[in-house]
């Protein structure tokens, strides 16, 4: 009986995180800025377009009885925050040097509002998903290396800044692991409706 639940779909865990949404215009705009790079590595895996977004807190794998608490919590945090201006701004990798792994795009956060949504994310689901120990740094991923790469000057010029645009609304995603590249699902979008 217990192998019977255990093989039925909604007995699996889901894999879950919760991330900003990026405009399609600026996604576009800044895969014509990076197309250079392409030639350059035509090994990287480049993320898709429509899977660039920037990922406040990843949740992984999320056992189903607790997604409905999850989607509360959520919900609590957005409607306690207000929304506010961010852009597109620059492009980097890490960790760097000639064991790069990534190649992303920064945002701008100057009043730390990105920073502050993930904190209060951490700290209202810390009872069930380990608290992130790295500081919160808001990006886009926009190319992975295996193996890593040296960038050496391939950054050089390349200051790509978007016009802003307003974050207004964090979404759930569930993530489906498919090859050549997941498949993220919007399960629901929660308005920063702070005073």
């Amino acid at each position: 009986m217990a192998r019977d639940r255990a093989s039925r779909p909604e007995a699996k865990p889901l894999r879950l995180f919760v991330a900003v949404e990026i405009p399609e215009v600026i996604r576009e705009e800044l895969s014509v800025a990076v197309a250079p790079l392409r030639e350059r590595w035509p090994k990287a895996k480049w993320v898709p377009q429509q899977n660039q977004h920037v990922t406040v807190k990843f949740l992984g794998r999320t056992w189903p009885r607790l997604q409905e608490w999850v989607t509360k919590t959520v919900e609590e945090v957005a409607s306690g925050s207000k929304p506010f201006e961010s852009r597109v701004t620059g492009l980097g990798t890490f960790p760097g040097g000639k064991r790069t792994r990534v190649l992303w795009a920064g945002l701008e956060d100057a009043s730390g509002r990105f920073a502050d949504l993930a904190a209060m994310l951490d700290a209202a689901l810390s009872r069930e998903f380990k608290p992130e120990e790295r500081r919160f740094t808001p990006h886009l991923t926009v190319a992975r290396f295996n193996p890593p790469e040296e960038p050496g000057d391939a950054l050089d010029g390349m200051d790509f800044q978007s016009e802003p645009f307003t974050v207004d609304r964090l979404v759930l995603y569930r993530s489906h692991l498919q090859r050549p590249a997941p498949v993220y699902e919007p399960l629901k979008a929660f308005p920063l409706a702070g005073p």
